[in-house]
């Protein structure tokens, strides 16, 4: 037996809190008869949201990676390069949710769910992504400002989204962004004349890279998939709303 809101989370199709707001709106139902509240399945029995049958195909998997430097985000093979999937070698199908380039390190997401990946993505949701950067020189509180209110990228002509900022140290500093632009913050730093030598991504929403050494991965816990799922939910709500 399992609780029908583990059973709809699990199935990636929402966190456990909205699952109760789908069945208490009567959107759910279970053998042809509207679901209840708190109730419980079996094995077998056939669930649809809105009509359509939600199954659990597969296990749901979730993996934090911290991704070495040298290493690529790609499925296939980059000459002589190594990518992610042949280095992970997990023996189920995974993909990555967010690149990381080639000279970057740091926390990345993989998973075999595409729904999740897509709702992860997505920019107008401004999910964050926080990283630690070092550089070639020591910097002024100036820059981190300039970094913060929006650098024009020439190359790609656009202006970054505003984001926070925080020295960690004479020539290394935290960033938080909302976007993913390719190589966004090289180039950002670039445009004030300096080269980053070190880049790390530290968090995605709430999953954070903490501890893991470098090359290793380790399972999302449960608390952190379901308040992954509640994050993407409400950032779902406030596009379709039209809020920022």
């Amino acid at each position: 037996m399992i609780r029908l809101n583990k059973y709809l989370s699990e199935a990636g199709v929402c966190s456990r809190r909205a699952a109760d707001r789908l069945i208490e709106a009567g959107r759910v139902s279970v053998d042809g008869h509207t679901a209840e509240l708190g109730m419980q399945i079996e094995e077998g029995q056939a669930v649809f949201l809105d009509g359509k049958s939600v199954e659990k195909k597969e296990d749901f998997i979730l993996l934090a990676v911290n991704k070495p430097r040298g290493v690529v985000c790609s499925e296939r093979s980059q000459g002589g390069d190594v990518n992610i999937i042949d280095f992970l070698n997990y023996p189920q199908r995974i993909t990555y949710a967010g690149r990381l380039d080639k000279d970057s390190e740091g926390l990345l997401l993989m998973t075999n769910q595409g729904d999740l990946i897509q709702r992860m993505m997505r920019g107008a949701n401004f999910h964050e992504k926080e990283y630690e950067v070092t550089l070639d020189r020591d910097f002024n509180d100036r820059f981190l400002k300039d970094m913060a209110a929006g650098v024009y990228l020439r190359e790609l002509d656009v202006t970054t989204r505003l984001c926070q900022t925080e020295r960690i140290g004479k020539r290394s500093f935290r960033i938080v962004l909302t976007q993913g632009l390719n190589r966004q913050i090289r180039r950002m730093c670039g445009e004030f004349g300096y080269h980053v030598l070190e880049l790390k991504r530290v968090r995605i929403l709430n999953i954070r890279l903490g501890h893991l050494k470098t090359g290793a991965w380790r399972n999302v816990t449960e608390r952190e998939r379901r308040d992954l799922l509640a994050m993407l939910e409400e950032g779902q709500e406030d596009v379709q709303d039209g809020t920022d």
